[in-house]
């Protein structure tokens, strides 16, 4: 599993990165940007899909490859 934030549609609510700080952080306007590059371990996918229910403007997505 892969995921990426779509810079247009993220306006920095901070929940992915107040969820699941090992895979988000804020950038230098609060925006969240993805931690992790590549494939994620298998031990923070369950993080991965919490950020992606509770953000608010449905940016975050796994991206298939």
């Amino acid at each position: 599993m892969r995921i990426r934030i779509d810079p247009d549609r993220c306006t920095g609510h901070g929940r992915c990165y107040a969820l699941a700080p090992d895979l988000f952080e804020p950038d230098d306007v609060g925006s969240g940007v993805v931690r992790v590059t590549g494939e994620l371990p298998a031990d923070l996918e369950a993080a991965a899909q919490l950020a992606i229910a509770n953000c608010p403007e449905h940016a975050i997505e796994t991206v298939d490859e």
